[in-house]
């Protein structure tokens, strides 16, 4: 079973289960695949803090994950092992090919060591996690790690449990239903993986304590009600108060369903059916 409830040995194990990652088969991280994780801690480039809530948290190595697959087109290789990724919610498979290079890449689910992955431009078998042109994957099947633009490297549906479907190709492009129900429009030769990302379960997993969350760099917050008039536009008051303003961000964002996409973005014109909201229902 991959999720594991805890006994209720204390009050921080009474409501907390953790992921057994029983997919996992290899312990150690690749050495020629690592480097330094600097931490920015919710700051920009002049020290202030942009994002807030973030801070602390345990040291990390950042894994170099191979999104483009460029060079190794064409290329066998062989999974040498599924492997916990502190950065991400998914696994990752480490891939060595045929000419000794080993390489990152997200785990599909199903993928099992000494399995054959390979990045192909011609039409191959689909099998999970090969790296195939939008124009050779047979319509209906699951696609993860999407590209936007032919050789940028994958972008969309990099999570844990994540799949995109991609539904129908009509000349240039592709159609693909992401996991938020939008509805838009790919150039045909950009590459996806084929299969669900792995992890699934992780979703299912419950912390149970604040100190879990600091280990995960998550600092607490403050609610933005109960802050100064100055501090918050949803501050001041005397005493407590509801307020009848929607719930909004620091600088005044609206936070639950208000749409923040530039109408002037270049892809605009590529979505056919945008996500729906839970507050707003469907975004224009």
């Amino acid at each position: 079973m991959p999720i594991r409830i805890l006994k209720p040995t204390s009050a921080g194990r009474r409501n907390a289960s953790v992921n057994t990652n029983a997919e996992i088969t290899k312990n150690r991280p690749e050495k020629s695949l690592v480097e330094p994780k600097r931490r920015t801690n919710g700051r920009n480039n002049q020290g202030k803090i942009t994002v807030r809530g973030r801070g602390g948290g345990h040291k990390r190595l950042y894994r170099k994950i191979d999104f483009r697959r460029s060079d190794r087109v064409g290329i066998e290789g062989t999974v040498k092992g599924i492997e916990y990724d502190p950065n991400r919610t998914c696994h990752i498979a480490l891939i060595e090919y045929s000419d000794g290079v080993k390489r990152y890449i997200l785990a599909p689910k199903g993928l099992k060591d000494g399995d054959k992955v390979v990045c192909s431009d011609e039409a191959i078998d689909p099998t999970p996690g090969s790296f195939m042109r939008l124009r050779h994957i047979p319509t209906g099947f699951d696609i993860h790690c999407i590209e936007l633009s032919p050789g940028s490297g994958g972008k969309l549906c990099r999570s844990a449990g994540v799949t995109a479907r991609l539904t129908n190709k009509e000349d240039d492009y592709a159609t693909i239903v992401l996991p938020s129900g939008e509805l838009r429009k790919i150039p045909i030769d950009c590459r996806a993986a084929v299969g669900t990302v792995g992890n699934a379960d992780h979703t299912l997993r419950r912390l149970g304590k604040a100190g879990k969350s600091r280990h995960l760099g998550i600092r607490p917050k403050t609610r933005g009600v109960a802050m100064s008039h100055h501090a918050h536009p949803l501050g001041g008051g005397e005493g407590r108060s509801k307020t009848n303003r929607a719930p909004v961000s620091k600088s005044g964002t609206e936070a639950k369903g208000g749409s923040t996409r530039n109408k002037k973005q270049f892809s605009q014109e590529l979505i056919i059916r945008r996500r729906k909201s839970k507050r707003y229902g469907q975004l224009k």
